[in-house]
């Protein structure tokens, strides 16, 4: 049975309805996209491709085109994702240089 507190009031609709239904939209409208340099939608644990030669500032290193990327995290930032790259720690790279694989 619910209690009448289980019930919220969506400004936006002007409607009455389940507090988890209109969290889970919120959640929805808050996401953010993110696209490669096709316009491939990205997701957590994506593999993407260097689409072009990047010099990794810090690590005195040349990432190649070609380079596979394992394992992408989203960050929330619509043009920036989170990698795990053997010998360089904490690497952001921007979504405009990678493709999806």
């Amino acid at each position: 049975m619910m209690s009448d507190d289980d019930y919220v009031y969506d400004e936006d609709s002007g409607e009455w309805m389940p507090a988890s239904e209109l969290a889970a939209r919120r959640a929805a409208e808050g996401a953010v996209e993110v696209r490669d340099a096709v316009g491939n939608l990205l997701q957590d644990g994506d593999q993407v491709t260097l689409i072009k030669d990047l010099e990794v500032k810090g690590a005195g290193q040349t990432l190649k085109q070609g380079t596979l990327i394992k394992s992408i995290r989203l960050t929330g930032d619509a043009q920036e994702i989170d990698c795990k790259y053997p010998g360089i720690k904490g690497l952001v790279l921007r979504a405009e240089f990678v493709r999806k694989r």
